[in-house]
């Protein structure tokens, strides 16, 4: 994968290591357990941002001949500035009973999940206006975002009319857990079987488009081997 998407692959590389990190700090120290993850979520986030960036840019391979040079900044341009819209919605549902970290980690959490469905539904729309064709390894990473982002959204709403530190509120951030493992888990099976090449048309429509390409070619050399009207003039 990291021919293809290097960014993502450099993510999941990421995420893998400071899991590992965060559950032996947890056990260790776990007093520094939560400045530990905040300090992990900002880098983090913005992995996430150039995931997006480069997801979109791969979507527009296809058609890279003819857009201008500077379209992946444009593309990273309007990401940053719909991070920048989200960050004061997001913070308008907190839960309550939070410290100060932990809104921080919340808003980061809200803020970049609406971002990432935001993105894949405009990628998504996008493509299809102009009729864009999706990879099936840029197809299977969108998914597994796209589900991650929406449980993430969904618990995240659900958080703001809980109390922190509940039964409930903490069954809700198993459910995130489980959504990224079942990402996780998605992608592992989807990269390990091969790639199908894919075709622009199916046999049948390719026999369809040789016999009407070879009609068609068939009515020229006719059409040229008729006489002309000067021809039929002159024969008269």
């Amino acid at each position: 994968m990291y021919r293809t998407l290097p960014v993502f692959t450099a993510y999941i590389a990421w995420t893998i290591l400071t899991d590992v990190a965060n559950y032996l700090i947890a056990h260790w120290f776990p007093g520094l357990y939560l400045k530990a993850y905040l300090a992990e979520i900002v880098p983090d986030s913005i992995l996430q941002l150039f995931v997006l960036i480069e997801l979109a840019w791969s979507v527009l391979r296809p058609s890279r001949s003819i857009l201008p040079r500077g379209t992946v900044y444009l593309i990273a341009g309007l990401v940053l500035v719909a991070g920048l819209i989200v960050w004061p919605l997001a913070g308008m549902t907190m839960p309550p009973g939070l410290s100060k970290h932990g809104e921080l980690y919340v808003h980061f959490q809200q803020t970049v999940a609406i971002l990432r469905v935001v993105c894949f539904l405009f990628m998504a729309g996008f493509s299809q206006v102009l009729s864009i064709g999706w990879k099936d390894r840029e197809l299977q990473v969108a998914t597994g975002l796209g589900f991650f982002s929406i449980v993430t959204l969904i618990v995240a709403v659900l958080h703001s009319h809980q109390e922190a530190g509940t039964l409930y509120y903490h069954w809700l951030d198993r459910a995130t857990t489980c959504s990224y493992i079942g990402s996780l888990s998605y992608w592992i099976v989807s990269f390990v079987t091969k790639e199908q090449e894919r075709k622009e048309f199916s046999p049948q429509m390719q026999e369809l488009l040789l016999l009407m390409s070879g009609g068609a070619r068939a009515s020229r050399i006719a059409l040229g081997e008729l006489p002309s009207d000067q021809q039929r003039k002159r024969i008269k």
